[in-house]
C-alpha cells in the first residue's frame, strides 16, 4: 500500500472485533469487506486456528494489511478495555435488557462518537453460534440486522460488511440524543470491567451470590447492568468510593 493508503489506518473508524472466529478464510473475507468501506481497524479474540492464519491472508486479497495490523487478544475484556462504547451484533433474543439498534442507527451514533475522538467497537461472534451471553453482557448496545425471520443466519464477513457500509454512508451530523451528551467523559470498557470486579468482590464477601449454582448468572446480570448504563468516569469513581466505605464499615463490625 502507498503512504496515502496508509492514512486509512490512522482514521478513527469502529474497531471490528472478531470474537473467537473459527475459520481463517472468514477472517480474511471480513478484512476485505472492511477495507471496501473504509474501515481498517480489526481486533481478533482467541482465533480457533491460531494467528497468523494463511487462510485469512489468501481470502483477504488486497486487504492483507488489515490482517498485518490486527490486534490479537486472549480474551474479550482485554480486546475492548480501551473502548468508550461497544456494540454487540446478534440476531437472537438474549434475555439481556439493552438498546437494540439497526446497523444504520448504530453507525449514525458511531459516526458522531468517533468524530469526537471516542473509540467505538463492534463485536462479531464465532461463525457457528455467534456471541455468548457473557460477551453481549459487556456491550453497551445490540445491533440486529432486520433479516428474514425464517432464515436469519448471516456469514461473518456479510455481517461485517453491513456494519462497515453503514458507517461509511453516514454523515457526521450528530443524532439529537448523542448531541445532548456530547463532550461527556464516559467510563470506558476497562473502567466498567474493574467496577464489575469490585462489586463482585464486595458482594462475594457478604455471601450475596447464593446459591452457588446461580452465581454465574447473577454476575452476568450485574455486568449487563453496568454496560447498559451510560456511566461517566465520575460515576464509576463514586461507586468505587461507596463500595470501599461499605467494606470499611463492615470490617469495623
Amino acid at each position: 500500500m502507498t503512504p496515502q493508503d496508509d492514512e486509512i489506518f490512522e482514521q478513527n473508524t469502529p474497531l471490528m472485533v472478531l470474537v473467537r472466529p473459527q475459520m481463517g478464510r472468514n477472517i480474511g473475507a471480513a478484512a476485505r469487506a472492511m477495507l471496501n468501506f473504509g474501515c481498517a481497524r480489526m481486533r481478533v479474540v482467541a482465533p480457533r486456528d491460531g494467528w497468523p492464519n494463511p487462510d485469512a491472508v489468501a481470502l483477504a486479497s488486497g486487504a492483507s494489511p488489515v490482517l498485518d495490523r490486527a490486534g490479537v487478544f486472549d480474551d474479550l475484556p482485554s480486546a475492548i478495555g480501551d473502548c468508550d462504547y461497544v456494540y454487540a451484533t446478534t440476531a437472537r433474543g438474549r434475555g439481556l435488557t439493552k438498546p437494540i439498534l439497526t446497523p444504520e442507527r448504530a453507525m449514525a451514533e458511531a459516526r458522531a462518537m468517533t468524530a469526537e475522538g471516542k473509540r467505538v467497537a463492534v463485536l462479531f461472534g464465532p461463525e457457528r453460534a455467534g456471541l455468548e451471553n457473557d460477551d453481549v453482557a459487556r456491550a453497551n448496545a445490540i445491533i440486529t440486522v432486520p433479516v428474514n425471520p425464517a432464515f436469519y443466519s448471516l456469514n461473518l464477513a456479510q455481517c461485517v460488511l453491513l456494519v462497515a457500509y453503514e458507517f461509511l454512508r453516514q454523515t457526521t451530523d450528530t443524532p439529537p440524543e448523542v448531541q445532548a451528551m456530547a463532550g461527556t467523559d464516559f467510563a470506558n470498557a476497562v473502567e466498567r470491567e474493574k467496577l464489575g470486579d469490585h462489586v463482585e468482590e464486595q458482594l462475594g464477601a457478604t455471601g450475596f451470590f447464593f446459591p452457588p449454582a446461580k452465581a454465574a448468572s447473577m454476575k452476568m446480570a450485574l455486568r449487563n447492568m453496568w454496560s447498559r448504563l451510560p456511566m461517566t468516569r465520575a460515576d464509576v469513581q463514586t461507586l468505587h468510593g461507596i463500595l470501599r466505605h461499605m467494606a470499611r464499615a463492615r470490617d469495623k463490625d
